[in-house]
This record gives C-alpha cells, structure tokens and sequence, in this order.
C-alpha cells in the first residue's frame, strides 16, 4: 500500500500528517492494539510527538487501551486501538438507475444500507431531492437501529465541534473532531459538527463519470449532457449541510482496493449500466490531471462499429453492452478481455478485478473470458499473465469506496 506507515516528521506543520499515520496504524492494527513504542518505531516520530498525538485522539474519543504487551523489561507498554464507532461516514453511489447509501464507521465496516430506484436523466433538482431524501433515511435508519445519535437537519447530532475544517491538514481539532486538510477536496458544510460519539463526518459520492474530482463538477455524463458543468458537490453540501466529497464510481471502487491494501497495481473493471475503469498504480488511485482516467469504455476498438452515446462509434462500451442486452455473455466477456488486454499491455498492471451489476449476476464467464484473453496476449509475448477475479465486497464495492472518500484523509491515504 502506499506511503506506508511513515516516515513522520516532527514539525508542527506536518502533524496533521502524523496524526494521520499514527490513526492508520491504529486501524491496521485492529482490537488487538499498538503500544507508544512500536507507533514511534513505525513512523519514525519521537516518543515525545507519539505521546502527544495520541493523548490528543485519546481526548476526541478515537482511541482507547486495548490492554498490556509483554514486558520485554520495565513496565509493560499499554497497547492502544481505534475506536471505530467514535465517527462515521456516509457513501452514496448515484447510479443511472438506482441509488444506494452506505453508512460505515472508521474501519470502513458498514452498519447501515439502503437503496432505491434513481433517474440520473431527471432534472437536477428533482435528482437532488431523491439523494438527498435517500441519505436522510439511512441516517433515521442507522438512529433508530442505536448506531450513532438522533439527527438533525439530514446530519447526525451536530454538536458543538468544529466538524471537518477546511486547511491546515488532516489532524485533531481542538475541542472539535477531525479537520480535513486543503487536499482532500472536502467541501465544507454548514451545521456538519461531529458529535462525540458517531459523529459525522461526511458524505463521498461516488457517479458515473467524466467529472472533475477536484472542483466536484459533472461533465457530460454519456446518455446525460444535460449534468455537463453542474456543481454537483456543493448542491449537495448545501442540501446536506455536510461535508461532500464526489469522484467517478470507479475511482471510488479502486480507493477501496488502495485502503484495505489489496493492491499495488491493478485496473477495476465495472460493467453496469455503463463501463468504465478504475485504475491503481504505484500504491495510489490515478485519476490524471483532469480525472480523465479510466474512461476505458470510451477506446475505440471497431471503427466502422455502431455509435456510442459518446459522439463515438465502435466503443467498446457500446459493443460491450449490447452483447449484454442480446444475452450474449461469452461475447459480452470477450469484448471485456480485448479492453483489459489492451490496459495490461499499457500499463503493466498485476490484477484485473471485475466488478458491476452485468458481471455480478453471472461472474464465472465474465472471469474466464477475460482470463482467457489475457492469457492468450501474454502468452505471444512471452510473459506471465495476470491474475483477473470478481473484486471484493460485490455490489458494495463503489458505495462503500465512496465512503472512504471521506474516511482516507484521516489516514494518510486516496
């Protein structure tokens, strides 16, 4: 995984970066713990900056002793553990026909779900008013289930902290829960205060793409140009009166692969109602400068093919898609092989995970087709093939990605 554990450094400008490592640690290391020493041995901080970041988490509820360690001589050191009901976040992953919300707590384990049918080809607003009612009932769900606190005003139990602040890099407020750092691309919202004890953090949505990561702008969505230049974002900040971070649905599906370490270098292939790709590279998502990366539905492999809803014709998004729709799976897997061969060959990727509805209903001639043409390039250029699988966490792969759009920050991550 990326940046692993350190090294940190000891100056008041980068706490907020070592707070970060040490909360990562503290994840990784689950109920069993970390003591003082072995954090300030993972990330290269003094014993004296360990101490403080971590009486400061202790102090906003996100961590607590998890028991003692083997004296190795002199007293025992106390381990110490996340506490991963201390704050959560919501995922939200607006597909051209269904919307799904996520509520999953700092170790990304989900506690709450829901979804409903959605019509991304509906006017903005009444699209809005859908996700919006959708996120307000998984937080009265996840209430009244005893998960976290009452809400209010479609958050939950905003309290008197300062919630997540915009600038000065991912650290503990004081007095106030988690500030979010200028490059996390968290938008600030009104009344969005994290409340000790399932606090919110905010909401990350995952869309189909192309869309701009940075400004959280939609572009012309294929099959939907009427989105192009929406600030969809900040609408939805300002409905939610929450902190909203958006990316490309894939994106938010290779951030899950990035956060649970399941891969270095690899490409998330999603066939729903669309194709797209989500690629890892070096430890990190990759969305290039534009969030233009990944559109591996759009690669033009018949030129006198049929159009495409991009302007194009012979995509394989289109060609791709109407196997699917003639019931033509093993066409439908060999189109999907012809891609992914073309993004190992590019890219010199370790691992193609496959995911979407269209591959989930049926995976196993999707993963041999796939496999089958990959082997067959590998094999004419005399190198190893690699491997291809049905990416973990299924359905909830995008949704529960995009609520780590929210929670990777506070790890030195995405």
């Amino acid at each position: 995984m990326s940046g692993a554990s350190g090294p940190g450094a000891n100056l008041t400008a980068l706490r907020g970066h070592n707070a970060a490592l040490v909360l990562r640690l503290l994840r990784d290391a689950g109920e069993d713990g970390i003591s003082r020493p072995e954090l300030a041995g993972r990330t290269g901080l003094t014993p004296q900056a360990v101490s403080k970041i971590t009486a400061r988490l202790r102090a906003e509820g996100l961590l607590a002793e998890a028991g003692q360690r083997a004296s190795t001589g002199g007293k025992p050191p106390t381990a110490l553990r996340l506490v991963p009901d201390a704050r959560h976040a919501i995922g939200l992953q607006l597909d051209r026909d269904e919307v799904t919300a996520v509520l999953v707590d700092l170790a990304g384990t989900s506690v709450a779900a829901r979804s409903a049918p959605f019509d991304f080809g509906a006017p903005a607003e009444e699209a809005l008013a859908a996700a919006t009612a959708e996120v307000r009932a998984l937080l009265a769900d996840a209430a009244a289930g005893g998960v976290v606190g009452g809400t209010a005003g479609g958050g939950i139990a905003a309290g008197a902290g300062s919630g997540i602040a915009a600038g000065g890099g991912t650290d503990v407020a004081a007095g106030g829960g988690i500030a979010a750092g200028g490059g996390t691309d968290v938008a600030a919202g009104a009344g969005s205060g994290l409340a000790a004890g399932g606090g919110l953090l905010g909401v990350g949505v995952a869309a189909p793409g192309p869309l701009d990561h940075g400004s959280g702008v939609l572009h012309r969505v294929t099959g939907f140009p009427q989105w192009d230049g929406f600030p969809l974002r900040d609408a939805l900040a300002e409905r939610l009166a929450l902190p909203v971070v958006l990316d490309k649905d894939t994106n938010a599906a290779a951030l899950g692969l990035v956060t649970s370490g399941t891969a270095e270098s690899a490409a998330y292939l999603h066939l729903g109602t669309g194709l797209g790709a989500g690629l890892v590279l070096g430890g990190d998502v990759y969305r290039g400068a534009r969030t233009d990366a990944g559109e591996f539905g759009h690669q033009v492999i018949q030129l006198d093919g049929p159009p495409c809803d991009c302007g194009n014709n012979g995509c394989l998004e289109a060609l791709c898609l109407a196997a699917v729709a003639r019931g033509d799976r093993t066409d439908a897997a060999r189109l999907l092989g012809i891609g992914a061969t073309n993004l190992v060959r590019l890219l010199d990727i370790d691992r193609v995970l496959l995911g979407g509805r269209m591959v989930l209903a049926d995976p196993e001639p999707y993963v041999r087709g796939v496999a089958t043409m990959i082997a067959e390039d590998s094999a004419r250029a005399s190198r190893p093939p690699v491997s291809v699988d049905v990416v973990e966490r299924g359905e909830r792969a995008v949704v529960e990605g995009a609520a780590r759009l929210v929670l990777a920050p506070l790890f030195a991550l995405g």
